[in-house]
């Protein structure tokens, strides 16, 4: 007789079973949530507790019956209204399978929900009422599934008890969305069930014997899981740098798609050195080979500059390097997309600038043909071309959903405003040149330390016009000076004089003003020196850029931090009085914004005396190492 399982085998029983994550999809009222309650009930998979609170809110709320559908509906509003309105997660398992349901609203306003459930999920179900049939709804749910990437999908026609269990209706509804499901790349599985009786939900239908297929629970069971095949190119994007003591450097993050081993060679993004892999720590310790979508750190043989942002990548199959694309945008604002305006991109662990160039045309859902428009509105899709103000270094969607996956921000809420997906690039290039090589001389850093008695960094002092940064600047710089350390000033004002003095006041020339400064900050830093930069940078994402260019162990950000009505009292320049008088444009602290940094590396009062901000900076300096104290 087989001994009962005991709790460790069940639980190594469970952790082992394969996981399905899924979402439902749907217009309003297709009964979505009321087939979730009816699969987790079925299944077993609702606790005592829950079905006695459930029975006392279906009470509360008139209902004759068990709502089935207030398992996933948990906010008041929701039951409330008797609609979904946010993305409800649901965990269930059963012998053959672990599932994770999201349960996405079908009201058109929260299309960005059902957008975030998919996102994630591997198959859809999409609903249809037999009653109402095919809406635009249901049509948009099932583009947008696919579009994000889900191949496999179960069309759920529910309500065949309203219908008298129509064979007739079945294959109406069945042929009319499979025609329209022809114009993308899905393998779909029709079946009718009532989710309010449970027929063919969990246990197939008595009252539907024409019907030979699965019941839902089966097909979720048996459908085949997409898994990331190891063979594609390795992609891990830097969240966190770990250095617990300083002979210790870990590069941390989640491998977005390949593999990686011990040993193995990567390169470096955006520096594109080139270098190979020393360790792999998993969160249960060290390991030989990792591989997506694990979460690891990863450390290096060679000491290079890698930071949050950056990207390590199988050299045989570099990440393309990206300014302009064209990508399909996902509008989720009221406010419609705007070409005039620079909006945040978060890219992998990066948040950058990129401005819409031009909608090339907006897709129509019931169709899914193009159609000539000048922007798009809330929940319209469409193919967009973009600008990034620095180069991303990224994959089409088709190949790698994780590098070829965007959000675009509203710069002045930071609201999450549209969802991009990259088809191609514009001028693309590959990571690497083939007709340019970085060259490393003999001479280390460690050689110019020694040589200099210091090490590299770059003191960033911003703030607006006239809070004193370049004062700060150059008093810091005779304060090192005259203690013997090597050091220079990069001003605003002297860099647009030369190297710079082909860019105006527009956010693209802001964003390459920054980047050719940082660019000659860590030429500077690489050749031992102390570096000091006195420039307003308003935009946060180029400061971010700046210290992903530099190296986030050398870069301190210094806030020179005065109230605005205050600089422009002082107004040396007349600047302010200019630009009042609408003779400047785009004059920060006045037409443009400036984005204070929330948590800078120093702080400095610039209403305060010159010297205290100076013995502030200098002992910044100490602390980072990059000077000793004395």
């Amino acid at each position: 007789m087989e001994r009962t399982k005991g709790p460790e085998r069940l639980i190594a029983e469970f952790e082992q079973a394969d996981l399905l994550r899924f979402t439902t999809a749907g217009s309003v009222d297709d009964g979505k949530s009321t087939l979730i309650g009816r699969l987790l009930h079925d299944c077993r998979a609702i606790y005592e507790d829950q079905l006695l609170a459930m029975s006392e809110a279906s009470r509360r709320s008139g209902a004759d019956a068990l709502d089935l559908a207030l398992v996933t509906d948990g906010l008041r509003a929701e039951r409330e209204q008797k609609i979904t309105i946010d993305v409800a997660y649901r965990p269930f398992a059963t012998p053959r399978r672990r599932f994770i349901i999201a349960d996405a609203p079908g009201h058109e306003q929260y299309t960005r929900n059902m957008v975030t459930a998919a996102s994630t999920a591997e198959v859809a179900v999409v609903l249809l009422d037999a009653e109402r049939g095919v809406t635009v709804q249901s049509r948009r749910h099932g583009f947008l599934s696919a579009l994000v990437g889900i191949r496999r999908m179960a069309i759920a026609v529910n309500k065949m008890d309203l219908v008298g269990w129509s064979q007739e209706r079945f294959a109406d509804l069945r042929d009319e969305y499979a025609a329209f499901a022809r114009r993308f790349d899905a393998d779909l599985t029709f079946i009718p069930v009532s989710a309010l009786l449970g027929d063919n939900v969990v246990e197939r239908s008595a009252n539907m014997p024409w019907y030979d297929g699965p019941s839902l629970l089966e097909y979720l069971e048996s459908v085949p899981l997409a898994r990331e095949s190891s063979d594609t190119p390795f992609r891990l994007s830097v969240q966190y740098v770990q250095r617990p003591d300083k002979d210790y450097r870990g590069y941390s993050g989640t491998i977005a798609s390949g593999c990686v081993a011990v040993g193995d060679a990567v390169s470096v993004y955006p520096s594109r050195f080139t270098t190979h892999v020393t360790g792999i720590w998993a969160p249960s310790g060290p390991v030989e080979r990792a591989e997506a979508p694990q979460a690891v750190t990863l450390t290096l043989a060679d000491d290079i500059d890698v930071g949050r942002g950056h990207m390590l990548a199988a050299p045989t199959a570099p990440p393309e390097e990206l300014t302009e694309f064209e990508a399909t945008v996902i509008w989720m604002d009221a406010a419609p997309l705007d070409t005039d305006v620079t909006y945040l991109m978060k890219h992998t662990t990066r948040v950058l600038r990129a401005r819409p160039q031009q909608v090339l045309h907006r897709i129509n859902p019931s169709s899914l043909e193009p159609e000539d428009a000048g922007s798009l509105s809330l929940n319209e899709i469409g193919l967009v071309r973009l600008r990034a103000l620095q180069p991303i270094y990224a994959d089409s969607y088709a190949a790698n959903k994780q590098t070829g996956a965007f959000i675009l921000i509203d710069p002045a809420t930071h609201q999450t405003v549209g969802a991009g997906l990259i088809e191609r690039g514009i001028g693309r290039r590959t990571g690497r040149s083939t007709n340019v090589t970085r060259h490393r001389g003999a001479v280390t850093a460690a050689d110019r330390e020694r040589l200099l008695g210091q090490s590299p960094a770059t003191v960033w002092l911003t703030g607006l016009s006239a809070s004193g940064k370049s004062t700060i600047a150059y008093a810091l710089e005779a304060r090192l000076i005259a203690e013997g350390h090597a050091c220079a000033v990069l001003d605003g004002d002297n860099m647009r004089h030369g190297l710079n003095r082909d860019l105006g006041f527009s956010p693209e020339d802001r964003a390459e003003n920054i980047r050719r400064v940082a660019e000659v900050a860590r030429l500077m830093n690489d050749a031992g020196l102390i570096v000091i930069t006195s420039f307003i940078s308003p935009y946060a994402a180029d400061r971010s850029n700046a210290r992903e260019i530099i190296g986030d162990e050398r870069f301190i950000e210094a806030f020179v931090d005065v109230p605005a009505e205050v600089c422009e009292q002082r107004d040396p320049k007349g600047l302010y009085a200019k630009a009042r008088a609408g003779l400047i444009p785009d004059f920060t602290g006045v037409s443009a914004p400036y984005e204070a940094p929330a948590d800078p590396d120093l702080r400095l009062d610039g209403t305060l005396p010159i010297d205290g901000l100076v013995e502030a900076a200098m002992t910044c300096l100490r602390e980072r190492g990059a000077i000793e104290t004395r």
